[in-house]
């Protein structure tokens, strides 16, 4: 009896163990599952388009064997940060030029060759909200002025663009949106510039009696030596443009950026699986839907980023597609050789309508300018 009780007991202890090894197992093959796919996106404010942006790459990629987490970010210059040193960030969202930031404030050795970019992903605009009793950007010399907090895209581009256009103005330290907002309707401010991808949510809620408008950024060509030409229309922003106008402004180029893993790496397997899930949906139209945001229609996979080094995944993915499928959403986008070129041979028939539309406005402009120095 006591032999058949120890030999049951035994059993059961056997049983047990083995039971307990197959739960362990079980909780490493889930924990396993789950970070194998895992790839983190550090992007804007919630008000911003980079988050929206963001949310739709989710959207698009999450399946089985990737998960896209995205967090919202501080500006160009603190995502940069993120994705060199924090842990589980992957890629960021950022400004064209915040390379170039960094290379002159000589803050991260070597940054170009430990950043890369996957895509130029859209334009930017300039929106300079100003208030009505502003009549040219000129008028905003020694005045307060909001321009973002201080490592953010659009003190970045703030700061420059004033720098080239000579006019210095009080910078006015803002933490939040709402708050800036708040100082211009109250006139504490004369002016708050948010550098973001139109149509801005938020600032398309701006009731037409706040006293604010959108000041025109004239394109000189210094300017256009560093950002491309845009225009801002009663569509984008009913209550700040009059039906029928448009306000000439400049864009920045918003950047997919990743940490340059190197092949080998197990985080450069994600993020190559990453790169080419993204790249797939975008060829079968899957961010052209009535749902994602207005700015993947800009978006041309293969546009080549001026003092950026793109991803090895992502160029041989280039490599292997047809150039159709990774151009198909540029057709909105202003092309700024092209531009150029038109302006110099004064032949105009290779440009699109909207830009076109661009040149007219522009030589008024110069037109206007050389007008009043006379």
């Amino acid at each position: 009896m006591r032999r058949r009780l120890s030999a049951v007991f035994m059993f059961f202890s056997i049983y047990l163990l083995a039971a307990g090894v197959a739960a362990a197992q079980t909780e490493e093959d889930i924990r396993d599952r789950v970070n194998r796919g895992t790839v983190g996106i550090v992007s804007g404010s919630v008000t911003g388009t980079y988050i929206r942006i963001a949310s739709d790459l989710a959207s698009v990629l999450n399946g089985s064997d990737l998960r896209v987490l995205v967090t919202s970010g501080l500006g160009s210059v603190q995502n940069v940060d993120d994705l060199l040193y924090l842990r589980g960030i992957d890629a960021a969202i950022v400004q064209s030029d915040v390379l170039e930031h960094i290379k002159r404030q000589k803050k991260h050795a070597n940054i170009q060759s430990r950043i890369n970019y996957v895509t130029k992903l859209y334009n930017e605009e300039f929106h300079l909200l100003a208030s009505k009793s502003v009549r040219s950007i000129q008028e905003l010399q020694g005045q307060p002025v909001i321009l973002g907090n201080i490592g953010s895209g659009s003190h970045m581009t703030a700061s420059i663009v004033f720098e080239i256009l000579g006019i210095n103005v009080r910078p006015v330290p803002v933490k939040d949106h709402d708050t800036a907002l708040q100082m211009l309707k109250d006139g504490r401010v004369k002016a708050w510039i948010r550098v973001t991808g139109k149509p801005n949510s938020s600032l398309a809620q701006i009731k037409p009696d706040s006293n604010i408008k959108l000041l025109s950024v004239p394109p000189t060509p210094a300017l256009l030596k560093t950002y491309l030409p845009s225009t801002l229309t009663a569509k984008d922003y009913p209550n700040l443009v009059p039906q029928g106008a448009s306000v000439q402004t400049i864009a920045i180029g918003a950047v997919l950026a990743v940490y340059a893993w190197k092949s080998g790496h197990p985080r450069y397997t994600k993020v190559s699986r990453f790169v080419d899930a993204f790249f797939q949906k975008f060829a079968n139209r899957e961010f052209f839907k009535p749902q994602r945001h207005k700015k993947w229609q800009e978006v041309n996979l293969a546009a080549k980023l001026p003092g950026w080094t793109r991803y090895a995944p992502a160029t041989q993915w280039l490599a292997r597609t047809p150039p159709a499928l990774s151009a198909q959403g540029a057709g909105s986008q202003f092309d700024q050789q092209r531009l150029l070129n038109a302006l110099r041979s004064n032949d105009f028939s290779t440009l699109t309508p909207e830009e076109q539309k661009f040149v007219k406005a522009f030589r008024s402009f110069v037109r206007q300018s050389n007008a009043k120095r006379q």
